[in-house]
């Protein structure tokens, strides 16, 4: 079921590519529809995501206001949990938390040797919106570990879209929306949501950055609204990496690919290990355990499609190809992780040892959930308090510095032809 790879078969580079590279260009129907819906809600405001939501959810609300929920009923909803789901709602809360205070971004300012003053000043986005997925699933834990780090990072107001198809919202997400704080909710979905934060409507405020994943039309939408506002990222399928020696147990393996693999048929859930034996126990274990998994088909079109067990030469080479691949997950199941964490380079998450289970990770550990996929850890970061502030830089010039610095900038400013830049500098320097 689950396909073997060698990288040191022949045309293993070949066959990695195919597994790994998924095609990532946007599908130009998704993208017109898209466009239309975003122009509709930016000329018709309410009206159209009456309409909108009317149509793709399936919820013909008489007004606006129905697709508004309060903080009465956000704080109804986190009194009727359990005590289980309170207290583990708010034990996830408390560690994101703390987490996230810790990521500091200290403004700077010092004098250099003419007396003049610089540096930068960190502040945060004045309003931000979050999109969590509904429909299917429904995930409270991408209300927190979205909205906390916006809260950590002393955003004013967060504004909470999720789809609510046929009026149903679960009662998770709205108690963990209470929790993290959210000002205002609102139960509209898909491209229209994400225009109606952009763009701002008559009734939902218009948005400085939107964070949190989505369908592939949220991910068209955001593509498009972005430059009017901020976005994180355009989030990919789930991915998982594990390297792993021969003390890892199979059976803990099997499961940690399964984790990722049912959460869509297209994530991607990969074995890399020197040990041929390990593979084979592991590859054993899926074939056990998978029956009884509920979400079995799922997870087998999803390791069917973009799994596999790849045999390295060493533990060396498989941080190599980790490397290449660039993940959202990597879990270091080696009896020494600590000695192979310097040698990845590209991941969104790092997992050290078998206990760490990406699984944690996603719910409990601290650090957020969003992360870089499509091979983006290559070049871009967890979701972080780091997303919710921009910086600015300030300058303070003295008369020192004015007297050493305007006759360059007057001379650099001439060589550009730009005669009023050179006579701003120049005007200085006649006091």
């Amino acid at each position: 079921m689950i396909r073997r790879l060698d990288t040191a078969a022949a045309g293993y580079d070949a066959a990695l590519d195919q597994l790994t590279n998924i095609d990532e260009r946007e599908d130009p129907a998704i993208a017109d529809q898209v466009a239309a819906i975003i122009r509709d809600v930016r000329e018709r405001g309410d009206t159209a995501l009456l309409e909108l939501t009317a149509r793709h959810d399936r919820y013909p609300a008489r007004d606006i206001a129905q697709l508004e929920i309060g903080a009465s009923r956000l704080e109804a909803a986190w009194a009727s949990l359990s005590a289980e789901q309170r207290e583990s709602l708010q034990l996830a809360h408390d560690r994101i938390r703390q987490y996230h205070l810790r990521q500091e971004t200290p403004d700077i300012l010092y004098s250099d040797e003419l007396g003049n003053r610089l540096g930068q000043r960190w502040t945060p986005i004045d309003r931000v919106g979050v999109y969590v997925p509904g429909g299917r699933a429904a995930y409270p834990s991408s209300v927190l570990m979205t909205v906390v780090p916006a809260r950590c990072a002393g955003v004013d107001e967060v504004i909470l879209v999720v789809p609510s198809p046929e009026g149903v919202l679960n009662p998770l997400v709205l108690g963990a929306a209470h929790l993290a704080g959210v000002e205002r909710l609102f139960t509209i979905g898909g491209a229209q949501a994400i225009a109606a934060l952009a763009f701002g409507t008559q009734t939902v405020p218009r948005v400085d950055k939107i964070v949190g994943p989505g369908n592939a039309w949220v991910a068209a939408a955001k593509r498009q609204v972005f430059g009017r506002v901020g976005i994180d990222s355009i989030a990919g399928p789930s991915e998982i990496l594990v390297i792993a020696d021969d003390s890892a147990d199979p059976e803990w393996i099997a499961m940690d690919l399964f984790s990722q693999a049912e959460h869509d048929t297209v994530a991607q859930s990969l074995l890399l290990s020197p040990d041929s034996q390990l593979l084979d126990a592991v590859s054993r274990a899926i074939d056990r355990l998978l029956p009884q998994r509920r979400r079995k088909q799922i997870i087998t079109e999803s390791l069917a499609g973009r799994g596999a067990l790849i045999k390295t030469r060493d533990l060396q080479e498989a941080a190599m190809v980790a490397n290449r691949i660039a993940p959202e997950h990597i879990q270091l199941m080696v009896r020494d992780p600590e000695k192979w964490l310097p040698q990845i380079r590209h991941a969104g998450a790092i997992f050290l040892g078998a206990n760490a289970g990406e699984v944690l990770g996603d719910y409990i550990a601290g650090p957020s959930h969003v992360l870089p996929t499509y091979g983006t850890a290559r070049f871009s970061s967890p979701l972080s308090v780091y997303d919710f502030r921009k910086r600015s830089s300030v300058i303070e010039l003295s008369a020192r510095g004015i007297a050493a610095l305007a006759p360059s900038a007057v001379h650099i400013a001439t060589a550009e032809g730009l005669e009023a830049h050179a006579e701003a500098a120049a005007i200085r320097l006649r006091g």
